[in-house]
């Protein structure tokens, strides 16, 4: 946590405080509005315990398709997407339990540092725990606050991971924007999210399970022209059921 506090604002800084399960809490009792019954459920107690192994799996099984890839393969994908290297500063935005932070945290090395943000209480205590039990504490921490509004300096990570939570924020557009802000020149972003289908019916079908869950279905071009507008280059998109990965790097 001492190496990650330098690269949070000051007034996020001076507001936080380290909670007993070991993460910098910037939000208190304090939480962001829900977007409905999707996020509510990472709030709960009960997730965060089967997240890793059965939760995340199964529901991304059924939303990338049978012959989709697998968290493995998600991983891999990760890393590929971001370019990462030892001594490299990443962000895993949502990092819920932090599977990802940890993968990433043994392939920038001792001298790389990973920071994972997250809006739940129980899924970073369930991440620290599993941190500590990697042994790898001394280059992952974690933070609780808003994804939205990324309590970071400007230019202070080489990469940045966004992966299963950008279509449950209220407002992905600024999220965006907040991540392209914290990224260093020449630094990378990945991004698993939703992505709409092209027939009418299912299209439909698309809109009111949106309208329920609080999911947000992008666009197929949406994201790609996102980045695009935001400066990033050798940008990457994989579709695989109604889930796509997307990514790009800033110019040097």
């Amino acid at each position: 946590m001492e190496r990650a506090l330098p690269l949070l604002e000051s007034k996020a800084r001076d507001r936080g405080s380290l909670a007993q399960a070991g993460y910098l809490d910037l939000l208190g009792p304090a939480e962001p509005s829900s977007t409905g019954w999707m996020q509510d459920l990472m709030l709960t107690g009960i997730v965060p315990r089967v997240y890793a192994r059965w939760w995340r799996p199964a529901f991304g099984r059924v939303a990338k398709g049978l012959l989709g890839p697998g968290m493995a393969d998600e991983r891999r994908i990760a890393r590929l997407l971001l370019g990462l290297s030892p001594g490299d500063g990443v962000l895993d935005v949502a990092c819920g339990t932090g599977s990802f932070s940890r993968d990433f945290g043994n392939t920038v090395g001792e001298e790389g540092i990973v920071v994972g943000i997250d809006v739940s209480e129980t899924m970073l205590s369930r991440a620290v725990d599993d941190t500590r039990a990697a042994a790898l504490g001394d280059r992952v921490a974690y933070v609780r606050g808003d994804a939205q509004e990324l309590p970071f300096v400007p230019e202070s990570f080489d990469a940045v991971c966004c992966f299963a939570a950008l279509h449950l924020f209220a407002d992905p557009i600024r999220a965006l924007d907040r991540m392209t802000t914290v990224l260093t020149a020449g630094g990378r972003i990945a991004l698993f999210t939703s992505v709409r289908g092209r027939s009418p019916p299912l299209r439909t079908a698309e809109s009111l399970i949106g309208r329920r869950s609080g999911a947000r279905l992008f666009e197929r071009d949406e994201l790609v022209e996102e980045l695009e507008a935001r400066g990033f280059e050798e940008i990457r998109q994989r579709i695989t059921g109604i889930t796509q990965f997307v990514g790009g790097r800033l110019p040097e």
